[in-house]
């Protein structure tokens, strides 16, 4: 057993601590305070307890949307997810909720077998134990206590064997958009569900995102014209996609139509909303925050903020689970059909790579056409 730690200067001024403990496992983890500082630890792979299994964490994906999750970690609680402390890590580290497949090791629990692969939320780490309740054929919820006033559908881990979505030569397309798309077709299904709040037109920034783009293809032909904002750079890729009748880049806001539109905030840049709001005065009927890929809050300056879950909870009230499965397995399969053509998946190697791609995430540097996957 040995212990040491060293800090080694990374690009763009980013400093990693890496501390090794004993070999087993392994957590990645972030500065709550500074996103660009980060920590790799080594550690003993856990064991389960009575009534806990052990996931060994296979294979996730890291976008906007995992910072977006730092970002607003104390704000929207994600950090109380994965709490560091039980992991030797104090003073102030954060883990950033990655979505993506886990195989169980080692279970307690007679539902759950060695050797079942499910999909869901996880740590950047090696392992991750869990307490299954209400395991059934489609999977389990993470009955921990820390977990249990947390966001339920962030609780849920599905079982590849029970999961109509499930393909495995599709994975890594889960990996990147299944989180992103649960988000998109909550937030075209509301927007619908309102009668498109009476405009005439849905104005989506960050328009290159996969979380935006993702909700157009579902939003497309329904009504409403649908209308990119994006930075110049990204506007012939967010034209390729064919998912929009107009794009604009940014500094081009004053040349929108000035009828009645639906704002969907997914870039949190208070330059453009101002400009909006500057634009089409009272016709912005709705002002809705969504993400925040500029990494800049937006929830207290925009009018009201979308939270797929809420909506989640209402659909299945409205349609039951069975029906709220099957609407998204739907438009899940018309939406992978097209995506696989507009996406470069690039797969690294974890633990090592990882604080090489959540930089250049944090930095805004990966293009919108790549998807970052990890081997773990």
């Amino acid at each position: 057993m040995w212990d040491f730690a060293l800090t080694v200067h990374l690009p763009s001024t980013a400093l990693l601590t890496y501390r090794r403990t004993m070999p087993g496992s392994w957590t990645f983890a972030v500065a709550r305070d500074d996103l660009r500082r980060t920590t790799l630890a080594d550690g003993e792979a856990p064991e389960p307890a009575g009534g806990e299994v052990l996931l060994r964490v296979d294979r996730v994906g890291l976008s906007a949307n995992n910072v977006t999750y730092a970002v607003l970690g104390d704000a929207m609680r994600y950090w109380e997810f994965f709490p560091p402390e039980p992991r030797g890590l104090t003073g102030g580290w954060g883990l950033p909720p990655l979505w993506g497949f886990a195989d169980v090791v080692a279970s307690t629990v007679p539902d759950v077998v060695t050797g079942q692969r499910v999909y869901g939320y996880l740590p950047p780490a090696g392992h991750l134990v869990v307490r299954p309740g209400r395991a059934d054929e489609h999977g389990f919820r993470d009955g921990s206590p820390h977990r249990a006033g947390l966001p339920s559908p962030y609780n849920a881990y599905r079982l590849t064997t029970g999961d109509p979505a499930y393909r495995k030569d599709s994975e890594d397309l889960l990996i990147l958009f299944r989180p992103l798309f649960f988000t998109s077709f909550m937030l075209a299904d509301q927007v619908a569900d309102n009668g498109f709040y009476g405009a005439e037109s849905l104005i989506f920034s960050s328009a290159s995102s996969k979380t935006a783009y993702a909700a157009a293809v579902e939003l497309r032909g329904r009504g409403p014209r649908l209308v990119a904002l994006t930075s110049a750079a990204n506007v012939d890729f967010t034209r390729s996609l064919g998912c929009y009748d107009e794009v604009l880049p940014y500094e081009d806001v004053s040349r929108l139509d000035a009828a009645p539109a639906v704002y969907l905030d997914l870039s949190g840049r208070p330059a453009i909303r101002d400009a909006l709001r500057r634009h089409l005065g009272g016709r912005l009927v709705r002002d809705i925050a969504v993400g925040l890929t500029g990494q800049t809050p937006n929830a207290d300056a925009a009018g009201e903020v979308f939270f797929a879950p809420v909506q989640m909870r209402k659909r299945g009230q409205d349609w039951g689970r069975d029906e709220l499965d099957r609407r998204f397995t739907v438009a899940w399969q018309r939406f992978a059909a097209a995506v696989g053509e507009w996406i470069e998946i690039r797969v690294s190697d974890a633990p090592a790579d990882l604080p090489r791609v959540w930089l250049e995430v944090l930095d805004g540097r990966t293009p919108p056409r790549v998807g970052h996957v990890l081997q773990l």
